[in-house]
């Protein structure tokens, strides 16, 4: 198989994985500036490849199957990263809110492929929402330190949990547009 150029920078981001979380644990007061870097890096990755796969026509199944799995493993890395750095309810209710609707309409994805009805669950605005602000707020916990007098990770928080009301809105809209099938194959 013959990698193309998309495949290859959604490749580039899953190997920032270790790298960021190498990063993430340095006992430097620079770390956090690296790991936002590293991560904000992989976020434009994102849009990098997807824009490159449609410009350049080379969009394919592999790269359609990578891309979100590379996009899920950088969060739920960075969600538990996080989450250990900040134990407490706060933090660790969004996150499972988030990580379950990750791994709940990845699992109705594929089902739905199975049966011939991937094109029933596509990517909302909804979804495009929660993933921006997902990113902001991943992006500021993991910077975390008061920048120009503001509170960085206590802004990040908020958007945090803006972006798990919009997992719970997206989730519904993929079950709400899914129904018909999983009430027929159910």
């Amino acid at each position: 198989m013959k990698i193309t150029l998309p495949t290859a920078v959604t490749l580039f981001r899953i190997a920032l994985i270790p790298l960021f979380v190498g990063v993430f644990y340095l006992p430097f007061s620079w770390a956090n500036v690296a790991a936002t870097s590293i991560f904000a890096i992989a976020s434009i990755s994102d849009w990098v490849d997807g824009y490159l796969a449609r410009s350049m026509q080379q969009e394919s199944s592999f790269g359609a199957f990578l891309d979100p799995v590379a996009d899920k493993l950088m969060v739920v890395v960075i969600i538990v990263l996080l989450v250990e750095a900040h134990p407490s309810i706060y933090m660790t209710l969004p996150s499972v809110v988030i990580v379950a609707r990750e791994i709940s309409i990845s699992a109705l994805r594929e089902w739905m492929a199975q049966l011939g009805s991937s094109t029933t669950v596509k990517v909302s605005f909804i979804g495009k929402a929660k993933t921006v602000s997902q990113m902001f707020a991943l992006g500021f916990m993991i910077f975390s330190e008061p920048f120009m007098g503001l509170p960085i990770y206590e802004i990040g928080l908020g958007i945090y949990y803006v972006a798990a009301f919009l997992t719970i809105v997206s989730m519904l809209l993929y079950l709400r547009a899914a129904w018909p099938v999983i009430s027929q194959h159910g």
